[in-house]
């Protein structure tokens, strides 16, 4: 199964349970500063336990940097 995340095809053996779980894979340790749309649709932190991922569902996870 794949994913396209942040515009590269990810394989997976097995999705991923939800869009949490992903970004525990992807982002280890880090849940602030992160901002991620499914489809080009935003999703809030507090839905990402809850929004299921499908095959060749794309996904966009953008992370705050600090800089000036």
């Amino acid at each position: 199964m794949e994913l396209i995340i942040n515009h590269t095809r990810k394989t997976f053996d097995i999705l991923p349970d939800n869009l949490e779980a992903l970004l525990a894979m992807e982002l280890p340790g880090k849940k602030k500063g992160i901002a991620v749309a499914l489809n080009n649709r935003i999703i809030p932190l507090s839905a990402w336990a809850e929004t299921s991922l499908n095959n060749l569902d794309s996904i966009l996870i953008i992370t705050a940097t600090q800089g000036g």
